[in-house]
């Protein structure tokens, strides 16, 4: 692994919530489609300046509860507490207003776009002019362009990405791809960071770099990021704590080392192997 540690200038909102003290709360969260119940009654929270994994077996609800969190699905039951503030449904892009990002388990970039372009899309929501100043390119549209243009860069030049801020991200290989994807989420400056399998389909050289940069993420931007991953050995060195689910339910909460020893966990997901 050839990444060294980068010191970084670009920001994370600030939510005026001390480091250790819960920035996110998940309170009873019950979700169903019909008659199918993909989560229940499930509760945790995730502390500022933690690295939080969510594991479990396929099917177990792991991705439906990230889609809660951001507001792609609204619970049945149950509440989330983000920075203070209390709700049942919020949409996406009010999620990202409020300070959450996230990246997908199948990579979602705008293929015929380069990197750099990908990457300035997740600064839309820091921009202010309007679309008149915007389609004109001059001006304070002009200025503004070059601020958030500096910022981008500089997430470029972090995850070690220059060579191709020019390529169409349809043309770069999957590894690459989703390093993209994780600087387009470091662009919207989140206080919360959620990905969704970041190692999926990954060689272990590109499981040892992404490994990094999230340790840098979170370490060097103080950024907060609860991850889904199913490579055991990366959540037990990069996590905090782990919360494991199985068929939407919660069936251990705690650090790394407690969870792996925990008979429910062996036998529901970790098997003796483990």
């Amino acid at each position: 692994m050839n990444h060294q540690p980068a010191t970084t200038q670009f920001a994370t909102q600030d939510d005026g919530i001390a480091k250790g003290d819960v920035l996110l709360k998940v309170d009873n969260v019950s979700l169903a489609f019909g008659g199918v119940k993909a989560i229940t009654n499930i509760s945790f929270d995730v502390r500022k300046g933690e690295i939080r994994a969510i594991i479990g077996p396929n099917g177990a609800g792991k991705t439906s509860m990230l889609n809660v969190i951001n507001g792609f699905y609204t619970p049945q039951e149950g509440t989330i507490t983000f920075r203070g503030n209390e709700r049942r449904a919020m949409k996406p892009h009010h999620a990202v207003r409020q300070g959450i990002a996230r990246t997908f388990q199948n990579v979602a970039l705008f293929k015929g776009m380069t990197t750099l372009e990908n990457i300035m899309a997740g600064r839309s929501v820091h921009m202010t002019r309007n679309i008149g100043w915007q389609m004109l390119w001059r001006g304070p549209a002009l200025a503004e362009e070059i601020e958030h243009r500096e910022k981008v860069e500089e997430i470029i030049d972090f995850l070690e990405i220059e060579h191709i801020r020019r390529t169409p991200v349809g043309k770069l290989p999957y590894g690459l791809q989703k390093r993209v994807e994780l600087g387009r989420a470091l662009a919207m400056e989140p206080s919360l960071l959620l990905l969704d399998e970041p190692m999926a389909g990954m060689n272990l050289e590109e499981k040892e770099d992404m490994s990094r940069f999230i340790i840098d993420v979170n370490q060097q931007r103080g950024t907060t990021i609860a991850l889904i991953e199913h490579d055991m050995g990366v959540v037990m060195d990069l996590s905090d704590r782990v919360v494991v689910l199985d068929y939407g339910k919660k069936i251990a909460d705690g650090t790394p080392d407690a969870v792996k020893s925990d008979q429910a966990v062996i036998d529901a997901y970790l098997g003796v192997a483990h």
